[in-house]
């Protein structure tokens, strides 16, 4: 049975926010959105911390992957309105790789655990693995992809790993301007009431195109491109970066890693029984332990934790559930010197340096061309003249020009808001807490 195969006689219609409407006319794809793997997604926000920021941010990935889904629809029926395949080869699109797209856009981000990042860094996973294996192991995914045939599943999962022999696939999914980042993008601003985010998605998809070695962009389109590209600079700046959002980062870090530092010491502790942790505690996981955690399994152990006889423990949970974050100041190389000094004044005034100071570093490319020789080389945006040849995108726009290349962010160091004397002192600790404000204020740390 192929994919078209089963396409519905008629369309399920989800409403949106962002996209308005995201039809579904095909089976498989209803079949995905029901299965459990993708409604754990209801129960994981996108923006993890980011809501304890911009309160509206309660969206979840379950929305960005139907959202993304969408995108790749519209791309695809844009693609075989204008641009169909006339020979095998051409490089214009071909229809039958529509199954594996739409696919690929909804099951990406299948892999995201609880509170993402910050819980990948502690436990060592990875989301991109763990969604290859979703889709490539026995799971309720995998079952119905294999509706399609045998390889289907590996060929979607290929797809999000870059190894799928379609180029143009492959950048829909992931590149420059690819379906992931033009829906998060919107769907951020939106629920964050934020403008930065918003850039003309009709018009970005309306110059769109397939090209041989990808997808390109007619030149006529380029200041929706520009604009593109300054918005996601600008969320990364105002919402991805913002210096509270990293803080309640840092001590929700910590306060796992606080948690996975007592159950290592003393594994009977009768008081710590977070079950569906304990896999990751032991270092013995399997694909169900993962798919069995949501930000709302963690938060209840959170508010367990605040009533633990371990102080550390129980005070980082309080501090992460009622919104309590750590100060911050920008320093730079000619001030780094200062944090041991910070650190050991901090120690003296009764807080572990170890879970109550972090460094924090967070730069993000607005653009930059193609180098092969990077780590994880980005696609560049292709510009197509009238004339039929190709030009990156940098090489023709001075806005673009201007920022490609230069990362854009800070580097912080974090430390409790007490130090600053904005909440009541003992006299005892007050001259720690003079000299620590004394070398903020006297040195070029900027204090936010």
């Amino acid at each position: 049975m192929s994919f078209q195969d089963e396409n519905l006689q008629k369309e399920k219609v989800f409403r949106d926010p962002i996209h308005g409407t995201i039809i579904v006319d095909n089976q498989i794809i209803l079949d995905l959105i029901n299965t459990p793997e993708l409604q754990r997604l209801r129960r994981i926000k996108q923006l993890g911390t980011t809501s304890l920021i911009f309160h509206g941010a309660e969206h979840s990935r379950f929305g960005h992957s139907l959202g993304a889904y969408e995108i790749a629809r519209r791309m695809c029926n844009h693609f075989q309105r204008n641009y169909p395949q006339l020979t095998p080869g051409d490089g214009r699109w071909d229809d039958k790789e529509r199954s594996v797209a739409l696919c690929a856009a909804l099951l990406h981000d299948l892999g995201h655990g609880p509170f993402s990042h910050t819980f990948e860094h502690i436990f060592n996973t990875n989301h991109e693995t763990i969604t290859r294996k979703i889709i490539t192991q026995d799971t309720n995914v995998n079952r119905i992809l294999r509706r399609v045939s045998d390889q289907f599943p590996e060929q979607v999962a290929s797809v999000i790993d870059h190894t799928y022999p379609n180029p143009q696939v492959v950048q829909m999914i992931s590149s420059q301007v690819d379906v992931d980042r033009m829906d998060y993008l919107q769907r951020d601003a939106y629920y964050t009431g934020t403008n930065y985010g918003l850039v003309d998605l009709d018009r970005v998809l309306q110059v769109m195109r397939p090209i041989k070695d990808g997808i390109a962009f007619d030149i006529s389109g380029m200041h929706a491109i520009e604009d593109y590209i300054i918005s996601r600079l600008q969320m990364y700046l105002q919402v991805y970066f913002h210096p509270v959002t990293r803080s309640l980062e840092v001590i929700l870090d910590h306060l796992l890693m606080r948690a996975k530092h007592l159950y290592e010491d003393r594994p009977s502790l009768s008081e710590f029984t977070p079950d569906l942790l304990m896999p990751f505690f032991n270092q013995a996981t399997q694909l169900d332990d993962y798919l069995a955690l949501d930000d709302g399994v963690l938060t209840t152990y959170f508010q367990h934790w605040t009533h633990a006889h371990d102080d550390i423990l129980a005070d980082l949970a309080n501090r992460f559930l009622n919104r309590i974050p750590l100060k911050s100041v920008i320093y730079d190389q000619s001030t780094v010197n200062l944090i041991p000094q910070l650190q050991d004044l901090i120690t003296k005034a009764g807080f572990n340096s170890k879970y109550y100071t972090d460094t924090n570093s967070s730069y993000k490319l607005p653009y930059d061309t193609y180098n092969p020789k990077e780590a994880n080389p980005q696609s560049q945006i292709e510009l197509l003249q009238p004339n039929g040849e190709l030009v990156e995108l940098s090489s023709v726009s001075t806005l673009v020009h201007s920022v490609s290349g230069h990362a854009q962010g800070d580097e912080r160091f974090f430390f409790p808001k007490e130090m600053l004397g904005e909440t009541d002192q003992t006299e005892l600790f007050a001259p720690i807490y003079q000299e620590f404000q004394s070398h903020i204020q006297n040195h070029t740390i900027i204090k936010h």
